[in-house]
């Protein structure tokens, strides 16, 4: 039987190891992001199960819609859905912060998640079947400072992740959470505008997570009996304890 996940953001990082893990377990992949050559690539290096691509930004109702509304008859029946394209801009005071970022980041994290689930659960209603995990992040969980708008987004999408599971529970469809610590990805390249100097340093003195860890648990997840949901799961570098605390050597 096929099937079908939906990675959202896989054209790097996180989303682009699920796409690639979770291909590898069998599941036909349909890979969104904004960069179109970037989701090209992906699909020349997943060869052993089809591929359908859709390039849209999650922060665009209208074309997440079109893009879900597109999908031919063999692609609609998805099970999985991974909501996985967010970001973080700047790490400042609340005084300080920039309107730009948190529109962004407000945009990204939160509606762009909300507009993708809207689209999509239809798909999986009409099966009563289907499994939603939704990445979080350990700033839903705790605020540190200067991270006053990221850490609110990532709460928003802890508040929705709870909310979800009660509203879908009745419809066949699992609701799981995954909330990672620190990963070695463009996150912090993308928070510092490009600054790659200042990202690395992020990472330095101990070994931080990397996106395949998070694809691994991912697919984990995923792979679990139907009557098994991992409903929410905090993941972390070993040498990190809390959202400030790292064992840096």
């Amino acid at each position: 039987m096929t099937k079908i996940a939906l990675v959202t953001g896989a054209t790097s990082g996180i989303g682009h190891a699920t796409a690639l893990e979770l291909a590898r377990q069998g599941y036909h992949i349909i890979a969104t992001g904004r960069r179109t050559e970037r989701l090209e690539e992906l699909k020349k290096q997943i060869t052993n199960v089809p591929v359908y691509t859709l390039a849209f930004d999650v922060r665009d109702n209208e074309a997440v819609q079109q893009a879900i509304n597109s999908l031919p008859a063999a692609w609609r029946q998805v099970e999985v859905l991974v909501n996985n394209a967010g970001n973080a801009h700047g790490l400042s005071t609340i005084q300080n912060g920039s309107l730009d970022d948190w529109d962004a980041m407000i945009d990204i994290n939160v509606k762009g998640l909300l507009y993708v689930s809207k689209a999509v659960l239809p798909l999986m209603l009409a099966h009563k079947k289907g499994h939603i995990i939704n990445i979080g992040s350990i700033a839903g969980k705790e605020v540190y400072p200067n991270g006053n708008v990221y850490c609110a987004s990532k709460h928003a999408v802890d508040a929705l992740s709870q909310a979800m599971r009660l509203d879908l529970v009745k419809e066949g469809i699992k609701v799981s959470e995954v909330n990672p610590g620190m990963v070695e990805t463009e996150f912090s390249e993308v928070r510092f505008k490009g600054d790659k100097d200042r990202a690395a340093s992020v990472y330095e003195g101990f070994q931080p997570l990397q996106a395949q860890d998070i694809a691994e648990l991912i697919g984990f997840i995923v792979s679990r009996p139907a009557h098994v949901n991992w409903a929410e799961v905090l993941i972390l570098p070993a040498a990190q304890a809390s959202a400030t605390v790292v064992n840096k050597q």
